[in-house]
C-alpha cells in the first residue's frame, strides 16, 4: 500500500494535499503535478512511502530540476512508484552505455555446455542483482535547510519517516489531515 502527499510551503506555512499517482508515468509528470500545487513557485515536497519498505522525497524549488532522495533503492525498484524516482542519473548509470550483452551468445535456459539449472541460481547475485543498491540514493542534503540534516534523514525508519519529516517541518497536523 502506498501513500503520497504534496507539501507546499506558502506564506502561511505548509499546505498539504493528498495526491493520486495513477496517471503519473515519469519524473517530469510528477514534477508538473507538484508545481501545480504551488503557483507561487515556492518549495514543494512530494512525499511517497510504501508500507514499511521505503520512502522517497522529491523536492521542487520553482523551475529548478527536481531533487530526489530514496531511502532504499532496491526496495523502491520493486514498486511502480519507486521506479518513477530511480532515474539513471540517480543510480549513476549511463543510459547510452552498451551493456555488452550479445543476445546470440546468451545461455537462456542454463543447460547448455553441461551447466545445470542449480548452478544458474548462484548467478543471481551477479552484476544485474547489484545494479540497484540496498541503500539510500539521491540527495541526502535535500532537507538540510528545512531542519533535517543528512545524518538524520539517513537514519529515519521507513515506518514513520514521513511523520518525522512533517514534524520537523512543523507540518505534521496538515499532513495528518490528508493521510
Amino acid at each position: 500500500m502506498y501513500f503520497a502527499a504534496l507539501l507546499a510551503r506558502t506564506e502561511d506555512g505548509w499546505k498539504a494535499s493528498d495526491t493520486e499517482l495513477d496517471d503519473v508515468e515519469t519524473l517530469s509528470d510528477l514534477a508538473d503535478l507538484a508545481r501545480e500545487a504551488s503557483p507561487e513557485e515556492d518549495t514543494v515536497l512530494v512525499l511517497i512511502e510504501q508500507e514499511d519498505a521505503w520512502f522517497g522525497v522529491v523536492r521542487l524549488d520553482g523551475e529548478d530540476d527536481p531533487r530526489i532522495y530514496v531511502s532504499d533503492a532496491a526496495a523502491a525498484a520493486r514498486s511502480a512508484y519507486g521506479e518513477l524516482l530511480l532515474t539513471d542519473e540517480l543510480l549513476g548509470r549511463d543510459p547510452d552505455a552498451d551493456d555488452g550483452t550479445d543476445l546470440d551468445s546468451l545461455d537462456l535456459d542454463g543447460t547448455e555446455d553441461g551447466e545445470s539449472e542449480d548452478e544458474d541460481e548462484d548467478d543471481e547475485d551477479g552484476p544485474s542483482a547489484d545494479a540497484v543498491p540496498h541503500s539510500p540514493v539521491g540527495d541526502s542534503e535535500i532537507l538540510d535547510d528545512l531542519g533535517i540534516g543528512q545524518k538524520e534523514l539517513r537514519t529515519l525508519d521507513a515506518e514513520d519517516a514521513l511523520g518525522a519529516i512533517a514534524e520537523a517541518l512543523g507540518a505534521s497536523e496538515v499532513l495528518e489531515t490528508v493521510r
